[in-house]
């Protein structure tokens, strides 16, 4: 779902309603837009705005929230890589391959985590496998070694699990009928008020300038559903940070 098409196609379709608005004003008959009529029109109007005010707000605030708990995720990623790795340094010299074996992963897996890796044809933490392997080849001799490994084996599980989590969230939640009827209910609204007023400047302006709102609103509400694509990604500095923190 490309942002910047569809908040165009909103930003479009609400401009144009307005306009059509204006001159359906001048055609239609004295009687239609009576007292009776006006406020009847006000009133659907008001709920319209009421739903889509509501539906705009919720939307982003979701979506907004939604981007938050993606990035502090990534985040927590790399922070359990680096703990991984300071558990492994801690068992011993008999960890000293396993601690390559994961800086090689996470610079093959790790750092493309904000791509999208099914269409790549690659299962997601594959380059980790190799690792996965040998860690639960390890014989520890010591009680420290042997609780350094249990720790080590519950934070691979933690870090598997939030790496199938941040890549089954880049798949878009946002269901298309619903932004359609959203949509369109933005195109009535701005139906309704070009009917409710008369064509000059002013008016063009100032619905170019509402017109122009709902659009950037939509496209903050995409650019939020999809935090892992477009303008608005979430960095990849924390894995990278981590990647640094993992040298010998």
């Amino acid at each position: 779902m490309n942002a910047g098409l569809v908040a165009l196609l909103a930003f479009a379709i609400s401009f144009a309603a307005a306009l059509a608005g204006l001159r359906l004003r001048d055609r239609l008959p004295e009687h239609h837009l009576d007292g009776e009529s006006r406020d009847t029109v006000k009133l659907v109007m008001g709920l319209v705005a009421t739903m889509a005010a509501l539906v705009l707000g919720l939307l982003i605030s979701v979506t907004q929230t939604a981007y938050r708990t993606q990035s502090d995720e990534l985040a927590a990623l790399a922070a359990n890589i680096v703990a991984l790795d300071r558990v492994l340094l801690h068992y011993g010299v008999e960890a000293a391959p396993l601690r390559a074996m994961l800086r090689r992963g996470v610079a093959e897996d790790a750092l493309h985590v904000v791509e999208p890796i099914k269409a790549a044809g690659r299962h997601p933490g594959e380059a980790l496998q190799p690792f996965h392997a040998a860690l639960w080849q390890l014989q520890p001799t010591q009680d420290a070694q042997r609780i350094g490994l249990a720790r080590a084996i519950e934070l691979t599980v933690v870090i598997t699990r939030t790496r199938m989590l941040v890549v089954e969230q880049q798949v878009s939640a946002l269901p298309w009928p619903f932004l359609c009827v959203l949509i369109f209910w933005l195109g009535m609204l701005f139906l309704g008020f070009g009917l409710m007023t008369r064509l000059n400047a002013t008016v063009v302006a100032a619905l170019l300038v509402g017109a122009l709102s709902v659009g950037g609103a939509i496209f903050l509400i995409i650019e939020l559903d999809r935090p892992y694509d477009g303008l608005m990604r979430i960095s990849d500095r924390p894995v990278r940070a981590a990647l640094e923190a993992l040298q010998p």
